[in-house]
């Protein structure tokens, strides 16, 4: 038995010394030490020796088991050392870094749809250009065929301003078109490109407000025609509004394009059968477009024997207002908490 006590003590110290994990190492303790373990049944033979041999085969017996629990001590502190840094390493954070807050903010409505429109017309191969808000008379309003004594000329409409160094009359642009102008008398044909911003008219009720945004956006080349403004304008308004809706163009007049068109797309919210927002006829007028005009053309210098174009242009609020169900314009600007946070979110009516 002396034999197996030794053969055992050092099988038992070099498991633990192998042992890869704490648990491992417990699942030793017991398989040697444990009530069922291999030391215990070994003891159990101690009754077939002789007296004299028994005290010492018992000191050898307790000499393996101190033995065995001083090295599984160290070995369970080391493991246990082991797992430490390893979670330490795994789950680490920078405490000088600032607390987590929930999210502060977000995007206006509109600066939303303004956004996605400028994408979606950037895809279509459509770059943003800018131009000044306050225009002379001329880029609002003359190089664009709208004659002198046009109703929107009229004071009542137009927000007029102290004349200019030259002595030109300045007015806040009524249209993004000017961008338009601004772009046709620097650059050469071909051009196409979309003029989002800030526009002003004297106006205010639900639907109106005396600054909003609109995005006017227009191509000249070689043989544009009717059919490719159409296409352009259906395929935005489905991306727009993520839904396939039904699209119209109706005659209408604008004096810088020829012809033009009103165009409609079906009601969002009745699907066409006829409601309070369409007014019962199951459209809902989007925006406005048309060929430019032969004298525009001609205004900016260029050729209208050789070249054509198209043009359109749409209000980002009304467009805001329809994509998320708000019934009044006037809302963008109240600065109200409430339903700034609740567009912010990204959540929609």
């Amino acid at each position: 038995m002396r034999n197996q006590l030794e053969k055992l003590k050092a099988q038992a110290l070099e498991e633990v010394q192998c042992a890869t994990s704490a648990v491992g190492l417990e699942e030793s303790r017991v398989r040697f030490l444990g009530k069922k373990g291999l030391l215990t049944q070994l003891l159990r033979g101690l009754k077939d020796v002789s007296d004299e041999e028994r005290p010492l085969l018992g000191a050898m017996a307790n000499a393996l088991k101190e033995a065995f629990n001083a090295a599984w001590v160290t070995r369970m502190d080391a493991l246990q050392q082991q797992e430490m840094d390893a979670r330490l390493a795994r789950e680490w954070i920078d405490v000088t870094l600032p607390g987590r807050t929930g999210r502060v903010g977000g995007l206006h409505p509109i600066s939303r749809a303004l956004a996605e429109i400028i994408e979606i017309f950037s895809q279509m191969g459509f770059p943003a250009m800018s131009g000044p808000e306050v225009e002379t008379d001329w880029h609002n309003f003359g190089a664009l065929n709208i004659p002198p004594d046009h109703p929107a000329r009229e004071m009542h409409d137009t927000f007029y301003l102290s004349p200019g160094a030259d002595g030109g009359q300045r007015v806040l642009r009524t249209h993004t078109s000017p961008v338009q102008i601004r772009v046709m008398e620097s650059r050469k044909p071909p051009l196409r490109i979309i003029a989002p911003g800030k526009v002003y008219r004297c106006d205010s009720d639900l639907t109106h407000t005396p600054m909003f945004h609109q995005v006017e956006g227009f191509m000249v080349d070689r043989e544009c025609h009717f059919g490719q403004l159409m296409g352009l304008l259906e395929a935005f308004i489905q991306r727009f509004f993520e839904r396939q809706l039904p699209v119209r163009f109706r005659p209408s007049f604008f004096p810088f394009t020829e012809p033009s068109t009103e165009v409609d797309m079906g009601c969002l919210f009745c699907g066409g059968s006829g409601c309070r927002i369409c007014k019962g006829t199951g459209w809902i007028e989007i925006l406005g477009a048309g060929l430019i005009h032969p004298n525009v053309l001609a205004n900016v210098g260029i050729d209208k024997e050789i070249f054509s174009g198209f043009a359109f242009g749409v209000g980002v609020e009304r467009l805001a207002m329809l994509k998320y169900g708000i019934g009044d314009l006037r809302t963008f600007y109240e600065n109200d908490l409430r339903f700034l946070s609740r567009y912010a979110r990204g959540r929609e009516v």
